[in-house]
């Protein structure tokens, strides 16, 4: 399994917008991309916005970086500010998806 960590800074009073933008657009699409698992969405000093998307494998979150994920940056472009943090790691565990790195 595989995670991707999404870190962008939102514009003033633009928090609400890009949750809405998020669950009525962004998790759709999420959903109907191959290998995808799950979305974790955090936000801390109203500005500061951090996604984690799990993924099966790492050639389906490759295939959905570079076909879905620019729709994606699109959508949130209005209410963002710079250009987001992109970081991808290999899950070593996690206990909420019953996933243990086979030894």
């Amino acid at each position: 399994m595989f995670a991707r960590n999404v870190t962008f800074h939102v514009k003033p009073n633009q928090l609400k917008e890009v949750a809405s933008k998020f669950e009525k657009e962004i998790l759709p699409i999420l959903r109907k991309a191959n290998g995808f698992r799950d979305q974790i969405t955090m936000s801390r000093n109203s500005d500061e916005t951090v996604g984690i998307s799990l993924w099966n494998n790492k050639a389906e979150l490759d295939a959905y970086t570079r076909d879905t994920d620019p729709q994606v940056v699109k959508l949130l472009e209005p209410f963002i500010t710079g250009t987001p943090d992109v970081r991808t790691y290999e899950v070593s565990a996690s206990t909420s998806h019953k996933y243990v790195l086979a030894a």
